[in-house]
């Protein structure tokens, strides 16, 4: 029996990306993205707008903190996890997300949109308040819930 776990994703993010570190200083960033579906009823052109979550690991993760900015558009490949918690008050949560695998940048960014833009070469890496990236990475296993304070697993 067969299976696959795949997804290939164009759209924009709706947030810009955040970092943060595990404890042995691999990246994790998450950001928010949206897919737009068009589709035709009775001749009327509709359309269908997806809200995703991403994350992505180690210096794909980097890379999207540093030069992927809300409204940017990008290519995302990459898989589903599920993960499962318990809120502080009791409450079972839980939440599909998008593991990129892959991210390409489609466009070179508004020069006038929120956020800071980098023009060029990669930054010196995480602020002095993170530890520093860890390129050679422990990545965890897919779908980890690594539990926290908030409701979100992360």
């Amino acid at each position: 029996m067969a299976n696959l776990n795949k997804v290939m994703l164009i759209g924009r993010l709706t947030r810009d990306p955040e970092a943060r570190y595990t404890p042995s200083g691999t990246a994790v960033t998450e950001f928010g993205f949206a897919v737009n579906r068009y589709y035709t009823v009775n001749g009327e052109r509709r359309e269908d707008t997806c809200f995703l979550e991403i994350t992505a690991w180690g210096r794909l993760g980097e890379l999207s903190r540093n030069y992927l900015r809300k409204g940017r558009q990008a290519y995302i490949e990459g898989h589903l996890t599920y993960s499962e918690w318990q809120t502080q008050e009791g409450q079972k949560r839980s939440k599909i997300r998008v593991v990129a695998d892959n991210i390409q940048f489609l466009d070179s960014g508004d020069r006038n949109a929120s956020g800071p833009q980098r023009d060029s070469g990669y930054d010196d890496g995480p602020p002095a308040a993170e530890p520093p990236f860890n390129e050679g990475g422990d990545f965890p296993p897919a779908g980890r819930d690594t539990g926290g304070e908030s409701e979100a697993p992360f």
